[in-house]
């Protein structure tokens, strides 16, 4: 805790704006406050005599203390903008929710859905799913009121829900592709298994015009217009005090919240088996995470405005960034990145850890079965599916990348003989260029017949004028 006084160009080449946000844990500083609160409550406080008010007062000092623990010692993540204690803070959430799940998933049907009470006593008590199909008629002739009444029904808070909702989905996969195909199966997921929850009963111009075209249609365009802005944005960071104007310094400060630096996710799932399986894997988990959504709040009994369904949502906004960070890393990259993320591994058991609550807590709903004509199609797309796999990665499988560098260098020879892209093409050329130059001026350099003085080669020649200028240097 020794203070030292360093240069100005020492903060300049910090990442982070000086005195506004320093990376530093401060683990010290932590933990002499938290000491101090716990002296506080210890000594000076009187402990009421409410077992219940105490026993919740409790559990949340315990999280707190962990989450103090965790945003100064726990390991960093990819992201460090805003800064690095705020992803730490959220990894820790995510241990935080994992262990409450867990704790759910443990009890019986009746204790914990009566254990959401403690949380918050309006819930325990079983809702009404609403039913969003019925009257299906775009324009109701029948209404003289209002013949548009079916549309304007339909305008509630989950449309701004939606767009916002895939345009944040677009920053954390960062493909048209893969988002247009989790918004298109989910919508038939929704098709599938509306015989099991009414909430999934919608007409077909809200599944496919107000949902796929307009909401998430409008929200994937806008993230895709932001990726683009964010891949083209130069990632040149300058110290606060090195800025002069107080227009930049706020400038500065706005786009601390932005990206350190950008990479741009290239999945290519066709290009090997793996990467293929792993991006399989990716559009399930995340079609998982979303009907966890609905069969969450349908088997504990959570109102579709509940504030908990608000902070799930917002949790995984938080995490998924993260996790598909290092996903794509460990994907891309595995010989540098040997195991999975924390993150992603959290994210991953959490996806898990909700879908066996649903399937403990109402297994009847979840056993109904689903339409012939459902799972006809179903089988339909797996069979296609797993034919292409085996037609592209075991029929006719793709050519290995150091096969396709040595057919691109020799058509590239062919086509054009003074130019290679291959490495070692490259520098075998030159030296072999270089070779001939010297023969062909040493040639025409050299005297015909038995007199006169032999004239410098060419290789004297470069070796006299190298000779001249490091005499220059020197």
């Amino acid at each position: 805790n020794r203070s030292f006084t360093f240069p100005q160009c020492f903060f300049s080449s910090l990442p982070l704006p000086g005195f506004l946000v320093n990376q530093r844990a401060h683990t010290v500083t932590v933990l002499f406050i938290l000491t101090c609160v716990l002296v506080y409550v210890t000594l000076l406080e009187e402990t009421p005599q409410d077992t219940t008010y105490n026993t919740k007062r409790g559990i949340v000092a315990s999280i707190l203390v962990f989450l103090c623990f965790g945003v100064t010692q726990a390991k960093d993540g990819p992201f460090t903008r805003p800064h690095p204690a705020y992803w730490r803070f959220w990894l820790c959430v995510s241990v935080v929710y994992e262990l409450f799940l867990i704790f759910v998933l443990f009890q019986t049907v009746r204790d914990g859905r009566q254990f959401m009470k403690y949380i918050d006593p309006k819930l325990g008590v079983a809702l009404p799913e609403r039913d969003y199909g019925g009257n299906c008629l775009i324009y109701d002739p029948g209404n003289t009121t209002d013949p548009w009444h079916n549309i304007w029904d339909k305008m509630d808070g989950f449309v701004p829900a939606h767009f916002l909702g895939w345009y944040i989905k677009t920053l954390v996969i960062r493909d048209w592709w893969m988002c247009m195909i989790i918004s298109v199966m989910f919508e038939f997921l929704e098709y599938s298994l509306e015989h099991q929850l009414p909430n999934f009963s919608e007409c077909w111009w809200d599944h496919w015009i107000m949902d796929v075209l307009v909401c998430n249609g409008l929200g994937i365009y806008a993230g895709m217009k932001t990726l683009g802005w964010l891949s083209m944005k130069p990632y040149q960071w300058q110290g606060l005090w090195n800025i002069p104007t107080y227009k930049g310094k706020i400038k500065r400060m706005a786009f601390q919240f932005t990206p350190y630096s950008w990479v741009k996710f290239e999945w290519k799932p066709a290009s090997n088996l793996r990467r293929w399986l792993a991006v399989l894997g990716i559009i399930f988990m995340f079609l998982l995470a979303e009907l966890n959504t609905f069969y969450l709040k349908f088997v504990l009994w959570m109102p579709p405005e509940h504030y908990l369904v608000l902070l799930r949502l917002v949790f995984f906004v938080n995490v998924g960034g993260v996790a598909m960070r290092e996903i794509y890393d460990f994907m891309d990259d595995p010989k540098f990145y040997r195991k999975l993320g924390q993150q992603a591994w959290l994210v991953a058991a959490i996806t898990v850890t909700e879908f066996l609550i649903v399937v403990k807590y109402d297994p009847r709903t979840i056993m109904l079965p689903i339409p012939f004509f459902v799972t006809q199609c179903w089988f339909l797309g797996i069979v296609l599916i797993l034919s292409w796999t085996l037609w592209r990665f075991f029929i006719r499988p793709p050519f290995p990348q150091f096969v396709t560098l040595q057919l691109t260098s020799k058509i590239d020879k062919i086509i054009n003989p003074h130019q290679f892209t291959h490495n070692g093409d490259i520098t075998l050329r030159y030296k072999d260029a270089r070779r001939r130059k010297q023969e062909v001026t040493g040639d025409c350099g050299r005297p015909h017949g038995n007199g006169g003085t032999a004239t410098p080669s060419g290789r004297s020649k470069l070796n006299g004028i190298s000779e001249s200028l490091r005499h220059r240097k020197s």
